[in-house]
């Protein structure tokens, strides 16, 4: 899928989509924010969401007091969805609307957020080009936490095929700049009541 029709994709699937029918919807992050406070995050700490969809993870941020909270996605579509849910708290965030493989970090963060995003990268040319950003994006000491369908999960999500991984897959992919800090299994039940297997993967970028 070309860049241009991976966007089509994804801003019709967020415009003719309820966003709670989808089968990666989660009322609340439970996984994610689990993660990002056992990092004992400070409310100044710079926390990126790649990927981030209609998400509600920053809605669960900004409620616990962070103050520097960007969402990154490919899809405008996904992010004025988040907009309009938040109103007047949409301000407190920063919106980027990019193509992770092709957008050019303008500063670093400390926490690296990316559920679902980096095993859309089926080809290894896109999941090189998503390296490269993080590690450009990602502060010497930080932190990435990436979630990606297990090597027994999904074989496909949204009608796409997708690259299923486990941790020490995705430290192979990731390279030696970083350290893997801890790995889970998450079992995701979808609005539609299938299961569907995440592995998510907690790295340090090392200094």
């Amino acid at each position: 899928m070309t860049d241009a029709n991976t966007k089509d994709h994804w801003e019709t699937v967020y415009a003719v989509s309820d966003e709670t029918e989808v089968s990666w919807f989660q009322g609340s992050p439970s996984p994610s924010l689990e993660l990002i406070e056992a990092l004992e995050p400070v409310r100044d700490t710079r926390i990126i969401d790649v990927g981030g969809g209609a998400s509600r993870l920053v809605d669960s941020l900004l409620e616990r007091g962070f103050r520097r909270v960007t969402v990154l996605d490919i899809s405008s579509s996904a992010l004025d969805l988040v907009a309009l849910r938040l109103g007047r708290r949409a301000s407190e965030a920063q919106w980027i609307v990019d193509d992770v493989t092709e957008w050019e970090p303008l500063r670093r963060f400390d926490i690296w957020h990316d559920r679902a995003a980096f095993h859309f990268l089926v080809e290894k040319s896109d999941r090189e080009a998503y390296v490269a950003r993080l590690s450009h994006a990602l502060a010497p000491g930080g932190h990435a936490i990436i979630a990606t369908f297990a090597a027994d999960g999904p074989e496909k999500c949204n009608g796409l095929p997708v690259h299923r991984t486990d941790a020490a897959g995705l430290a192979k992919e990731l390279g030696e700049g970083f350290t893997l800090v801890e790995s889970r299994r998450h079992d995701h039940a979808t609005p539609g009541n299938s299961s569907q297997t995440f592995q998510f993967s907690v790295f340090q970028r090392r200094r």
